[in-house]
């Protein structure tokens, strides 16, 4: 537990850092609320420093779940102390829809809160993508504590697929790829546009499949900039890839990638639907408002599968970022919409709902 409020304070040290460089006003009560989570995070830590460090089972999944409500809790303070929230209830919601990269939101102007708690808001569900357990248990070992049981409460996707003996290697080279993803999404919309800090807040939640955005109107705010749409697209796809098979991939077993039954199925899924969705905006729906600069016909078709593509991965890995109301588009496509709200992306993956692998399980049975 002190371990995991260490974590907690340790990034709210860097939302306080983000709060120096924009001169947002909220610097102190930033600072405060990350002196009080790393103070009782050094308590807890000294007095159980003589205590057994092995964990049972039991023991494992009760750290995950104690462990989740003290982050939550911990995690409130930067909201209150600021006012941005005047009462609990909101400020837990918002920790909790943070942590567990929900991405609901009872904020009603997002634009006009301060910038350094807008950051420490990604923050909680970049922290909470792959799992604040999982990144624990790259540590944990250095205080003598072993890891296993954390990470079978905790790892989502199958028992199979660890990448080394040791646990504790699994969850830094899993990190590893979740950062590299982070960095990489954030220079490439950087580089196509975004302001820095909105890049860095875009890709937190991307990659962890969150969808909170520091602006109102979501990604539809760059409805003019597609090339930020589409690299947001690639980066919320792989988010929803088992990430035990990007690291395959990146270590040059492509085939592997291919070869997984999951990963076709999800990829198939994708490319039909978004294909189905295209067709029926561009038959039925003008997309013209939300095109970039280019001839009416190129337009549209360019507009109606940016859309596409974006809606369906947005909410079959359950990021949940928007360019449009899709709910408006017609009733055909928010049915399919609804249904895809079901599928969600890999197991091993950062994506929230039922996962790939439990659809195909009746289809390898029967």
């Amino acid at each position: 537990m002190g371990v995991l409020l260490l974590f907690n304070g340790g990034f709210m040290l860097l939302a306080t850092l983000v709060s120096i460089l924009t001169k947002d006003g909220a610097t102190v009560e930033l600072s405060l609320a990350a002196l009080l989570t790393l103070m009782v995070g050094v308590i807890l830590m000294l007095i159980t420093r003589n205590h057994t460090k092995q964990l049972s089972k039991r023991e494992g999944y009760l750290v995950v779940t104690f462990g989740w409500i003290l982050m939550t809790f911990s995690g409130m303070l930067p909201y209150l102390l600021t006012d941005v929230f005047t009462n609990v209830s909101s400020a837990f919601f918002e920790t909790m829809s943070g942590y567990t990269t929900t991405g609901s939101s009872v904020l009603a102007d997002i634009e006009a809160v301060p910038k350094g708690v807008l950051f420490w808001r990604s923050t909680t569900h970049w922290i909470g993508g792959m799992g604040i357990i999982v990144l624990a248990i790259a540590i944990l070992p250095l205080l003598g504590i072993g890891g296993m049981q954390l990470f079978t409460a905790e790892a989502p996707g199958p028992s199979s697929d660890k990448l080394h003996p040791r646990i504790t290697d699994t969850a830094k080279r899993l990190w590893f790829i979740y950062v590299g993803f982070t960095v990489a999404e954030t220079l490439m919309l950087w580089a196509a546009g975004m302001s820095l800090f909105d890049a860095i807040n875009h890709a937190m939640s991307t990659v962890s499949t969150g969808g909170f955005s520091t602006k109102n109107a979501s990604v539809s705010f760059w409805n003019d900039q597609p090339m930020i749409q589409y690299i947001i697209v690639i980066f919320m796809f792989l988010a929803g890839v088992n990430f035990v098979l990007s690291y395959f991939a990146f270590t040059g077993q492509i085939k592997r990638l291919f070869r997984d039954e999951e990963f076709r199925f999800y990829s198939r899924m994708i490319l039909v639907c978004s294909a189905i969705v295209s067709i029926v905006l561009i038959v039925d729906v003008d997309m013209l408002a939300s095109s970039f600069n280019h001839p009416q016909v190129f337009g549209r078709i360019e507009s109606s599968i940016r859309h596409a593509l974006f809606q369906v991965i947005a909410v079959t890995t359950t990021t949940g970022f928007v360019t449009s109301d899709f709910t408006a588009w017609t009733p055909f496509l928010t049915l399919l919409f609804f249904g895809l709200m079901f599928m969600g992306g890999s197991a091993g993956s950062t994506s929230g709902g039922v996962k790939e692998a439990h659809h195909l399980l009746p289809i390898d049975i029967s």
